[in-house]
């Protein structure tokens, strides 16, 4: 009990570090706001008239596609900054004082959910002010905001990793390509029936197409079907490979 009551601690220690190392790099947190918020203008604006999603109203159709995109891009600056970490010494440092080995690490996913749950509120409000409008309940919002929640543990913990593995910040950073085109094979920004047959059986079945379908359905107020199991098993079943792959990793790396 002691030592999980220690470990609480450090990781909020940690964490706190890691919100400040976000503050005074502004700029890429901007950044992570900024793109997703471009790629929603020029869709909207831009190719909105000549893509057909049925009945429904393009910018509800693909927002639930920028969100993940937001999340992918500030999944990129925390790779970055495991790495920094890593390659600079800190890990070493705290290595050789008495915090959990774990707290380290969990103060990084702590401080990118934190920043995620900002720029996803961020390119909400900017939908809103160019005709989202959401129908969605209470209780629906209460599972948006556990459904993105959990989708965000599970893509922080993939960043986490390929910070470790990562032989430089830059390459870390190359987390984001895959986390930001892989919304694209998605029903994130059309419909999944207009893919390529060869890519259509991976469209439907991704993780990323189950969270779009479940937070759309949520949003406007539409049936959801079975789209949230599949899509709390792929985070959940992520989070833990991931996590216990993390912690394993890094543990190998500070004990050499």
């Amino acid at each position: 009990m002691t030592e999980n009551r220690h470990a609480f601690f450090d990781s909020m220690i940690m964490f706190k570090r890691c919100g400040l190392i976000s503050i005074r790099k502004v700029d890429a947190l901007i950044t992570a706001i900024i793109i997703p918020a471009m790629m929603m203008l020029l869709f909207v604006f831009v190719f909105g008239g000549a893509i057909n999603v049925g009945d429904y109203d393009f910018v509800s159709f693909i927002v639930p596609g920028i969100i993940l995109q937001c999340v992918g891009q500030c999944a990129s600056f925390t790779s970055m900054s495991v790495n920094e970490d890593l390659t600079k010494g800190v890990f070493d440092r705290f290595r050789s004082m008495p915090i959990a080995k774990s707290a380290v690490l969990i103060g990084h996913v702590l401080a990118s959910v934190v920043r995620n749950m900002l720029s996803t509120t961020v390119v909400i409000v900017i939908a809103m002010l160019i005709g989202f409008r959401p129908v969605a309940s209470p209780l629906a919002w209460f599972a948006i905001v556990g459904m993105l929640l959990l989708y965000m543990l599970a893509i922080t913990w993939i960043s986490v990793l390929f910070g470790i593995i990562a032989q430089s910040p830059e390459s870390a950073g190359g987390l984001a390509i895959f986390a930001t085109i892989l919304p694209y094979f998605s029903s994130g920004f059309v419909s999944v029936d207009t893919i390529a047959p060869v890519l259509q059986g991976f469209a439907r079945n991704q993780p990323m197409t189950k969270v779009i379908d479940t937070v759309r359905a949520l949003f406007l107020g539409m049936p959801v079907g079975d789209s949230w199991i599949s899509a709390t098993v792929w985070c959940v079943g992520i989070i833990v490979c991931f996590q216990v792959a993390s912690v394993w990793l890094y543990s190998r790396k500070i004990s050499k």
